[in-house]
């Protein structure tokens, strides 16, 4: 009988509160949730003195434990943000801007970020060869800005690969859609440099093969020297960048572009400005007007003329025009064209004697 009563407290009920990760009944398949903080690994003793306080030492070190992977495993996954010092990010391995020689926008936005503070967190990845330094895979102005007011970049932290850093950084910019289109040409050319293959630089810019094989190529005609004189260029679109492209592929106009960012009011001009001033100074010259063709006078009638052409003589390198006035003699051109075999016939008869001219 002894025994029973030994038996039948364990068969009690056991109160909610004292449930643990050890004794409740659905300890062994109930689902954990990420969000939630797994339960202690070790048993709760309700006993007090030394035994008890051990216990829960030991219950709050190992939730402390899980927290922090808890939160390591958010913190790689991006799915917190975090305040980060903005001298140990570094930029991305990709350039997508231009620098601006005059940005009074720059300073704007650096006004906007003091005075309403960062709204939207940075991307970044740990640095792949750096401990404790981060790269930017978009956000590059807010981290500026937060760099020249002194204060902490709010970012979120994600491991990415080096093609998903640039697939990210190129989709945000292409979202915002304020990449000129050298700057596009320019972050693709980068990429295809960096060795990533043509179907993430299309991932990255949101666009075909026609238009990639586009884009690059303009940015392999144009040399860097002008590029970088000339800066963004937002206005100036892609056709003209195009048609810069091709006036850029003689040396001798390339002379004429060095020459023109050389002159010291270059560089005060807006960026627009200074792609007009080398658009302009590489304009094909054009060829020389030919010369007036001269002018055949009608015959003299009664010893005077009357002063106006009764035909004019176009000639070029290849072909001979012959303009008839037909005011003058209305039928006098379906007269010549009417001779104009036997005129030719007779040319042949006087190209025939030539050469047993010149035999005797």
């Amino acid at each position: 009988m002894a025994r029973k009563h030994l038996l039948a407290g364990l068969l009690d009920p056991v109160e909610p509160t004292e449930l643990t990760a050890v004794n409740s009944p659905g300890a062994e398949t109930a689902p954990v949730r990420p969000e939630s903080v797994p339960a202690p690994l070790v048993p709760s003793f309700a006993g007090r003195g030394a035994v008890g306080a051990m216990s829960r030492s030991l219950e709050r070190l190992t939730s402390d434990m899980v927290s922090a992977r808890v939160a390591e495993d958010q913190l790689k996954s991006g799915t917190v943000t975090v305040d980060l010092d903005p001298h140990l990010v570094d930029p991305s391995p990709a350039p997508d801007r231009l620098p601006v020689l005059h940005a009074p926008q720059e300073a704007a936005f650096i006004e906007v970020i003091r005075a309403q503070g960062q709204q939207t967190p940075i991307l970044v990845r740990p640095h792949p060869a750096v401990s404790g330094r981060y790269q930017v895979a978009f956000g590059h102005r807010r981290l500026r800005a937060a760099a020249a007011l002194g204060r902490p970049v709010r970012a979120l932290v994600k491991a990415l690969t080096d093609a998903e850093l640039v697939v990210a950084q190129g989709q945000e910019n292409n979202a915002r859609e304020d990449l000129s289109f050298i700057e596009r040409a320019a972050f693709a050319l980068t990429l295809e440099r960096l060795g990533h293959g043509r179907d993430v630089i299309m991932a990255a810019l949101l666009v075909d093969k026609t238009e990639l094989s586009r884009l690059i190529a303009v940015r392999r005609a144009v040399p860097d020297f002008v590029v970088a004189a000339i800066g963004p260029a937002p206005k100036a679109g892609r056709r003209r960048w195009m048609s810069l492209a091709d006036r850029l592929g003689s040396a001798d106009m390339q002379a004429r572009a060095t020459a023109i960012v050389a002159e010291e009011t270059f560089a005060a001009l807006p960026s627009d400005l200074r792609f007009v001033r080398v658009f302009e100074a590489v304009k094909p010259v054009p060829p020389p007007a030919p010369p007036l063709a001269p002018a055949v006078s009608p015959p003299v009638v009664d010893g005077e003329e009357d002063g106006r052409s009764l035909a004019r003589i176009e000639r070029t390198p290849t072909s001979v025009g012959l303009i008839i006035d037909e005011t003058l003699h209305p039928a006098f051109g379906d007269f010549l064209v009417a001779r104009l075999p036997e005129l030719f016939a007779a040319f042949q008869r006087e190209q025939a004697r030539e050469p047993d001219a010149s035999a005797r």
